[in-house]
């Protein structure tokens, strides 16, 4: 990868790409302390910044590496980036995807006119295969992120960041098997070695950052995380050199705050943006510094509807908004309506009910009265809380099931 290569990559991919200019974040700003800003590449058409390695890669095949066919593998946003470029160069195109991948990824794919195969649970399964099919088939694989090709199309977004904020200090980017963040850092440090360029991984796919510290590349038993485009549990060994070489850190996320970052970047931004896009946003209140110029890199928002239901429902959870308390009173005639009369005067909105006859023997002493509220944040529903345990009716919170049907 050389700064030619970069050039050459940034001219080419400018064909298919949408101008994703940074977005000044005013909110997370305030909560770290430093400028930070968004590289929105989940507002490319394909929905992701994948469509730049692939469209690359496609570019620089001969003519009959591309009549014979091409094949991937992928999670879904390099899937749907192999699958537009094939269709812009009228070439077919086969696709292995996880079973796991989610069905918008799956669909769009499928949309750009590509033959998608299901297999295996998770990334690393599903490449296997196509490169089986491959060789049985002799079509033209285009690896998702092991390939030095791709990682130059995909650090063109380094380019494009530079170009606009000449002066950033530090640039955040997500790992899955490295091919994104080889080609950001590479750049990176080439036009200026002081950018700080630090990879985010999930905590429960951290495959890069064990392989860092094992000094050479290894592959982890297993892999479970929401962040499904970063799900790998190898990472490319044809890149990892260029990770060892520019990466200045890497930071592990778990995905609960993957959750609430969801949340805040919907709420402060109105972008939707996938789990694994998210881990840059995350990692922020991970970094120890003040006053740096930082840029997250959003790689992606291809997110199903059911996927998105959850993550809402479990950000309304951990921030308080949405909680079970179950309590116990006698079984007489208006004790609800007492219940629900301390609730409307604490604002509480009530989401369902559960009136357990049965949970105790004595009905006089002990009918179970599980109450699924929206409140306005954990202040007041630690308010809601006490004030039904000094009434007498000892409160257990407990975790929400269905919240909305």
């Amino acid at each position: 990868m050389t700064l030619e290569k970069f050039e050459e990559a940034f001219d080419k991919v400018k064909e298919v790409v949408l101008p994703t200019n940074l977005i000044y974040s005013e909110y997370f700003s305030e909560q770290t302390g430093n400028k930070v800003y968004f590289k929105p590449e989940n507002m490319q058409y394909t929905g992701a910044y994948k469509v730049r390695g692939a469209y690359y890669k496609i570019s620089t095949l001969s003519e009959e590496e591309r009549k014979k066919g091409l094949i991937t593998a992928s999670a879904g946003n390099h899937a749907q980036g192999v699958a537009y470029a094939a269709k812009i160069y009228g070439v077919p195109a086969t696709i292995v995807m996880p079973t796991t991948t989610p069905l918008i990824k799956v669909n769009r794919t499928k949309s750009y006119g590509a033959k998608v195969v299901l297999h295996g649970n998770v990334y690393d399964e599903a490449c296997q295969y196509a490169l089986e099919l491959a060789k049985e088939q002799g079509l033209t694989f285009v690896h998702p992120f092991n390939d030095e090709t791709v990682a130059t199309g995909q650090g063109t977004i380094a380019m494009e960041i530079v170009k606009e904020l000449p002066t950033v200090d530090i640039i955040l980017v997500p790992i899955g098997g490295g091919g994104l963040a080889a080609g950001v850092s590479t750049f990176a440090k080439l036009l200026n070695p002081n950018i700080k360029v630090i990879g985010v991984e999930p905590a429960g796919a951290s495959c890069m950052k064990a392989s860092l510290e094992a000094g050479k590349v290894v592959t982890l038993p297993n892999v479970n995380t929401i962040a499904d485009g970063t799900a790998v549990k190898t990472p490319g060994d044809v890149v990892f050199p260029y990770i060892q070489k520019n990466i200045d850190d890497i930071i592990a996320v778990e995905d609960h705050e993957l959750i609430v970052n969801f949340l805040d970047i919907m709420e402060n931004h109105k972008m939707l943006v996938e789990n694994s896009g998210l881990l840059t946003v995350a990692a922020l209140k991970h970094l120890d510094c003040k006053d740096k110029k930082i840029v997250s890199i959003l790689s992606g928002g291809n997110m199903d509807i059911i996927t998105l239901s959850s993550v809402v429902q479990h950000g309304l959870i951990q921030r308080g908004r949405v909680f079970t308390v179950s309590v116990q009173l006698p079984d007489r005639p208006g004790e609800l309506e007492k219940v629900a009369s301390i609730l409307a005067e604490l604002k509480g909105n009530v989401i369902r009910l559960e009136h357990n006859q049965f949970v105790s023997i004595n009905r006089n002493a002990a009918v179970e009265l599980r109450i699924t509220l929206e409140a306005f944040g954990q202040e007041h529903k630690e308010e809601i809380i006490e004030v039904l345990r000094q009434k007498g009716y000892k409160p257990r919170e407990e975790s929400p099931t269905v919240l909305y049907e």
